[in-house]
């Protein structure tokens, strides 16, 4: 009898907690790099306004390595309970089937896309005091071998990896490069002056080029950034083939039940609607998308198109 209770009761509790709504408990975002740099901006962000809306926390979980796949390939192996989600971007999602061989995940197949998030325009920046008074003059410098230009990035597979990569092969020109874990860390040695230059997504570089602590030579989108409406297009300065935005974007694994997936869409519709989170997102210079574009459907479509789009640029530089 006693046995029959206590199975009746674990049943019991056990309904209990699977009534409960989602979410019950803290939702950990896994960032795939160090803490500082974009994606971690933009997760923090968003994640403040699930918080609120939600009533549970987001926890932003940092795991760097290997151009953002660690983290990635840790959050497509979680549970798809909604309580592990991910923040990738074109690198992880785009990039990296052409980078790594031994990619452990199909950015297309593995996940459940939950909606685009921002759009961030790719700024051309060097240390303050580069020997480059305008973008044809760096281009100048970083195409001579004598200069011995030092170029940082954040990872092999990361945005501004990539950004850079379609840079220099469009130039034709070699850098000595410095990889990081994050682009936190590399851009603190851009601003130390201990590298020379970098692209990376406007987001994680406002402050600094507003601040005078790096410097702006271009930005790669047909026009200006209302965030730094004095630094010019690619175009204007003299390099119209260099056109490049990234992009960040929520995931889940593989598997998430509907009623799940459907709420995290519809609260992240709902925060890139929001005053104040658009505002935050705004002023770094993200671009937010329409609401057609925050579907899992769009994502989904995205995903597929920069895949096809950065195999062919990338393949010569696969890791194995």
């Amino acid at each position: 009898m006693k046995r029959v209770l206590s199975l009746l009761v674990l049943s019991l509790v056990s309904g209990i907690a699977a009534a409960q709504p989602y979410p019950s408990r803290p939702v950990t975002i896994i960032v795939p790099f160090a803490a500082g740099g974009p994606t971690d901006i933009i997760a923090r962000i968003s994640g403040e306004y699930f918080s609120k809306a939600l009533g549970q926390q987001f926890v932003v979980e940092n795991v760097a390595g290997a151009g953002g796949t660690t983290g990635i390939t840790r959050g497509a192996q979680a549970k798809p309970d909604g309580y592990t989600i991910m923040m990738g971007h074109m690198g992880t999602h785009g990039a990296a089937p052409a980078l790594y061989a031994n990619l452990k995940y199909d950015p297309a197949k593995d996940f459940t896309p939950i909606g685009l998030v921002a759009g961030t325009p790719i700024l051309i920046v060097a240390r303050k005091d580069f020997p480059a008074a305008n973008l044809k003059e760096f281009i100048a410098k970083v195409k001579d071998p004598a200069a011995k230009v030092k170029q940082a990035h954040a990872g092999v597979g990361s945005v501004s990896f990539t950004t850079c990569t379609l840079l220099t092969s469009q130039l034709g020109a070699k850098s000595i490069v410095a990889a990081y874990r994050g682009t936190g860390p590399a851009l603190n040695d851009l601003v130390g002056g201990q590298v020379d230059y970098m692209c990376d997504q406007i987001v994680n570089l406002v402050e600094q080029v507003k601040g005078g602590s790096i410097r702006a030579y271009a930005i790669a989108t047909p026009q200006r950034s209302p965030a730094l409406p004095d630094v010019p297009t690619t175009k204007e300065a003299g390099l119209p083939g260099y056109q490049v935005s990234a992009w960040n974007a929520l995931f889940a694994p593989k598997g998430l039940p509907k009623e799940i997936h459907a709420r995290l869409n519809d609260t992240l519709v709902k925060a890139l609607d929001d005053d104040a989170t658009r505002k935050r997102l705004l002023e770094l210079g993200s671009v937010i998308p329409e609401r057609a574009g925050r579907s899992p459907e769009a994502l989904q479509k995205l995903v597929e198109s920069e895949v096809a789009r950065w195999n062919p640029i990338l393949k010569p530089f696969a890791q194995q």
